[in-house]
């Protein structure tokens, strides 16, 4: 089954002044986008080398540096010289049911610093130490430690020593707590925050929360806590759902819930960035099993699984 589309729910498109016909690519308003915004995303999602004027098609009106919403409709994007859609990689993640990982100083630290969902707002009242509906979230997904190492992410966090002994991906900076629902949706880079704009939460998709134009609670962000939030790492989240949601028709929205019995693998193999989402896949579950009792399966196991198409079903990856 192919993956949701992003584009269909959009009441926002923009194109090239010269081909006004071709949708450059678009957005979901709903209502704490302004012109302002818009304007940053389109800096973000095409590439020129002079500055773009930007007016609504219907009536000619132009979008300026202004804190005003975005009215709905479709925009026209006028340039001296040519207008290219980026090609910045966008970064997609393994979609699991539990991404804190192994490490449970990161969760409990975060759980600790937090106590509420600090993108909705729910607090988590139970004082029995009852976590069920509250997850630790990674900002930049824990799967991609070959990256955070390799792009040297681990800079922009200084509440863990490098001689600590602990991956510094797993510093409460790298993290927030979220309502399962709000943590699904943040995965899929269906929701965001922006520390360049007061903290605001944009929600790319429709918004079924009411959570579009609340402020990141000041919980995990007060500047004299040490493990603060990082807003780097907000800041890297917040571009990734520009590309993945902005640009061209958007990027796939991969499922997640895998009914008993469902081949996984095969569902991962006929899928967008198969190849990509099987490594990723094989990474977090890794992770998981490290140091579990024997009987689990090998990465040659899972590899030659997927080679010849008999590859595990969802209750052995999910």
């Amino acid at each position: 089954m192919a993956p949701p589309n992003r584009s269909l729910d959009r009441n926002i498109r923009f194109s090239d002044e010269r081909d006004p016909d071709a949708i450059l690519g678009g957005l979901v308003q709903n209502g704490s986008v302004t012109e302002m915004n818009f304007l940053s995303m389109l800096n973000i999602v095409l590439i020129t080398t002079s500055p773009i004027r930007v007016y609504a098609k219907a009536t000619g009106t132009p979008v300026l540096q202004a804190d005003a919403p975005l009215q709905l409709g479709d925009y026209i994007i006028a340039c001296n010289d040519q207008i290219h859609v980026s090609n910045e990689i966008w970064l997609h993640r393994v979609i699991s049911y539990s991404v804190s990982g192994r490490d449970d100083s990161f969760r409990n630290g975060i759980r600790a610093r937090d106590g509420k969902c600090v993108i909705s707002g729910i607090k988590n009242m139970s004082t029995a130490g009852n976590w069920t509906a509250f997850e630790a979230a990674h900002i930049f997904p824990l799967e991609l430690e070959n990256l955070w190492i390799e792009f040297n992410y681990g800079r922009w966090v200084d509440d863990i020593d490098h001689d600590a002994g602990i991956s510094k991906i797993n510093s409460c900076q790298n993290g927030i707590l979220l309502q399962s629902t709000v943590h699904r949706e943040f995965d899929q880079y269906l929701l965001s925050v922006n520390p360049d704009d007061n903290y605001r939460i944009t929600v790319f998709g429709v918004d079924n929360f009411g959570i579009d134009g609340r402020v990141l609670d000041p919980v995990c962000r007060n500047p004299e806590d040490p493990h603060r939030v990082s807003d780097q790492l907000l800041r890297w989240h917040f571009r990734q759902s520009v590309l993945a949601n902005v640009r061209g028709a958007g990027e796939p929205i991969f499922e997640h819930d895998f009914p008993p019995g469902t081949d996984m693998m095969k569902e991962i193999r006929e899928g967008p960035y198969a190849q990509e989402r099987f490594e990723r896949e094989l990474a977090a579950r890794f992770r998981e099993t490290e140091g579990k009792e024997e009987g689990c399966p090998t990465k040659e196991f899972l590899m030659a699984s997927w080679g010849n198409g008999n590859g595990p079903k969802s209750n052995i990856l999910s």
